[in-house]
């Protein structure tokens, strides 16, 4: 049956788009459960970071249904911000998610991909935000976010052209972080996923939401939210525990990976 899947792996959750025969294109129904799974991550103590991926060797997520979705859309059937959970719009997850794209990265899908912080794409990936060419445009955070995430001129010839680039562009644009062999794409995405598990929740956590938080903010006002963030995780637990084992030469136990 269509739909997004969550499975636990330890620490990890690995959150599925699974419509592998349609490539991964999100029909109403999934783009709730996406959202539901991100809420699930957030709201999970268990769960220390996630790893957002599609089913299948051919695509990561072509995006919205044509079928389905676009028509709802483009028939005022609902508005576009009820999918903002999906696109992690106003979010609050502070859980760390690696993108792991394998195949097709299209229209929607490259959108949900920007939502997420780290990246890794097999090197037969492509991207693509074709919206223009269908009279429509890529609404779903993509206009607010991919100007701050990689230089201008790349993003506006992204959005405006519609054309494809490969997984080594997309790497040099700054979209994706690395590019691997296609056998090696889970193994990367979950020894990423650990090495986030051996820090600081607290602090990733911090460093998540201050970078959420201090790009609305004028410089002078963000540098003091900074402080406050700052010194609230200097005061944490996890400080305590992480400086005494810095001091002692030992790994640490950080309380926030306790459960």
């Amino acid at each position: 049956m269509d739909g997004v899947r969550l499975d636990r792996s330890g620490a990890t959750a690995v959150i599925t788009i699974d419509r592998p025969d349609k490539l991964n294109a999100l029909t109403l129904a999934m783009y709730d459960q996406l959202g539901q799974a991100f809420a699930e991550v957030r709201d999970d103590p268990r769960i220390g970071v996630a790893i957002l991926t599609g089913a299948g060797e051919r695509a990561f997520c072509v995006g919205a249904d044509l079928g389905e979705s676009i028509p709802a859309l483009a028939e005022g059937r609902f508005d576009i911000s009820e999918w903002d959970a999906a696109h992690q719009k106003h979010t609050t997850l502070d859980k760390t998610v690696i993108g792991a794209v394998n195949g097709l990265c299209l229209g929607g899908g490259f959108e949900v991909l920007l939502s997420t912080d780290i990246r890794v794409a097999a090197d037969h990936a492509t991207f693509a935000l074709p919206e223009t060419g269908i009279g429509v445009v890529p609404a779903g955070g993509t206009l607010s976010r991919l100007v701050r995430q990689i230089p201008y001129a790349f993003a506006m010839d992204l959005m405006l052209r519609g054309g494809r680039i490969d997984a080594a562009t997309a790497a040099r644009y700054g979209i994706v972080n690395r590019v691997v062999p296609a056998a090696e794409l889970t193994d990367t995405a979950h020894r990423l996923a650990d090495e986030l598990l051996a820090r600081s929740g607290t602090a990733l956590a911090t460093v998540k939401r201050a970078v959420r938080e201090l790009s609305a903010l004028p410089l002078e006002e963000a540098f003091h939210r900074e402080a406050v963030l700052g010194q609230a995780a200097f005061t944490s637990d996890d400080a305590r525990v992480g400086l005494a084992a810095f001091a002692a030469r030992t790994p640490p136990v950080f309380p926030s990976r306790a459960s």
